[in-house]
């Protein structure tokens, strides 16, 4: 009790969010770039496939391709950022996203793209495991703050990579690849101008990463409840934002701004509503209470997918439940196994990932022979995400998951010891 005394007594002493080093808002920013990525095709699927004579399965590798990539490269980023230092990877990751976005600009085949775009994925995984690290290091004010302030970098980037997708796309499809290619050229040089070189551990043998140092974390029981929710949820999720466009059917304006209403929630969410929540029902409660509410949300999109008043609505409104159900994911993450912060990330996001890919291509296949079946089966795996949750709960209480905080999770794992 009185190690949670002192640890509020602390956090009421930690400075504003917003009050943060140069280095990390930096970072912060390249995340956001990097983050646009995601959602950035979603407008230019469709003229994608129109002016390529591509198939919406086919156009959905793009996604695919980008995530499978982006999971298994997870394996090996706590070895690269081991031995050649934060700063180094980060700038490695930037510096292949900005040649691979570029090539894909440059592309006349959807094979090409295809391939680039897994190009794309792998300076992605780089940059985004190493970023989570970085802020959670460098960041005053705690690991909670921490996590909003790349929470809200992630929703940010999601909201925006559509609508500068949507703008750029009606132009050409070819303009969203190269506005990153563009962009991330300019994080490129405010990450080597402001944040301080690290030193590199693998000049110590004992604390380089080791490759298999994920597949060992994932032994444990809470980070492996944890991952296997996320990948499930994250077909239902990938379901939503690979797929809709095709029964939306709209140009790249309507669907950058649908997307965009949809990511905006989900910042908002993630940064206001997700601690709130926590603090007011715990951590796995509200979790699978905002599954449940995808799951619903999907359902319904699945039932009235004829209807584009009410897909458009249920996008945007899917945005506010998994703004709640990423951060306190990633919260968890941080506190579910006993390993280092970037090796449970690496874990956990090699398979999340898996999920993420297979939903893109899946989704278009089913949807060419009927509309309504992606979106029940996104529900279906996302109600099973609930489930792995249920049954794992005791091993996230061991974890000290269940707590209504992650400071306050940390805590207790203090006291513990």
């Amino acid at each position: 009790m009185s190690t949670l005394t002192a640890t509020a007594q602390q956090t009421e002493q930690k400075p504003s969010i917003l009050q943060q080093p140069r280095a990390v808002w930096a970072v912060a920013f390249a995340s956001v770039i990097a983050f646009m990525g995601i959602g950035l095709v979603d407008p230019i699927l469709k003229p994608i496939g129109e002016e390529l004579n591509a198939t919406p399965s086919q156009v959905s590798l793009l996604f695919t391709s980008y995530m499978l990539v982006t999971g298994i490269a997870m394996l090996i980023t706590g070895v690269v950022s081991s031995r050649f230092g934060a700063k180094k990877t980060l700038l490695a990751g930037l510096a292949l996203i900005v040649v691979f976005s570029a090539c894909a600009g440059m592309s006349d085949t959807i094979s090409q793209i295809v391939g680039f775009r897994a190009g794309w994925g792998l300076g992605n995984a780089l940059f985004i495991a190493t970023a989570l690290a970085t802020i959670v290091g460098a960041a005053s004010g705690g690991v909670a703050k921490a996590i909003i302030l790349y929470e809200a970098a992630l929703g940010i980037g999601i909201a925006t990579g559509p609508l500068v997708g949507g703008v750029l796309g009606n132009i050409s499809w070819r303009g969203p690849f190269f506005g990153v290619a563009v962009l991330m050229t300019i994080a490129f040089c405010l990450i080597a101008v402001m944040l301080p070189a690290t030193p590199r551990t693998g000049a110590a043998p004992k604390l380089s990463t080791s490759l298999v140092a994920p597949f060992k974390a994932l032994r444990y029981p809470g980070l492996l409840t944890v991952a296997i929710t996320a990948l499930l949820y994250n077909y239902g999720f990938f379901t939503l934002l690979a797929f809709t466009p095709f029964p939306l059917d709209m140009g790249t304006y309507a669907i950058g701004f649908i997307f965009f209403g949809w990511g905006l929630c989900l910042a908002v969410s993630s940064v206001f509503f997700a601690p709130w929540l926590q603090r007011a029902f715990g951590t796995v409660p509200m979790m699978m209470a905002a599954l449940l509410a995808f799951a619903a949300d999907l359902a319904v999109m699945a039932v009235f997918v004829e209807y584009k008043p009410v897909l458009i609505t249920c996008v945007v409104v899917a945005g506010l439940f998994l703004g709640v159900v990423n951060t306190l994911i990633t919260e968890a993450v941080m506190v579910s196994a006993p390993v280092e912060r970037s090796t449970a990330s690496a874990a956990y996001s090699f398979v999340r990932f898996a999920g993420g890919a297979a939903a893109p291509y899946l989704a278009g296949k089913m949807g060419e022979h009927n509309l309504h079946l992606p979106f029940w089966v996104g529900a279906v795996c996302t109600v099973a995400s609930v489930g792995a949750l249920y049954l794992g709960r005791n091993a996230l209480r061991s974890a000290h998951v269940d707590a209504h905080s992650v400071e306050e999770a940390e805590a207790i794992t203090l006291g513990d010891d």
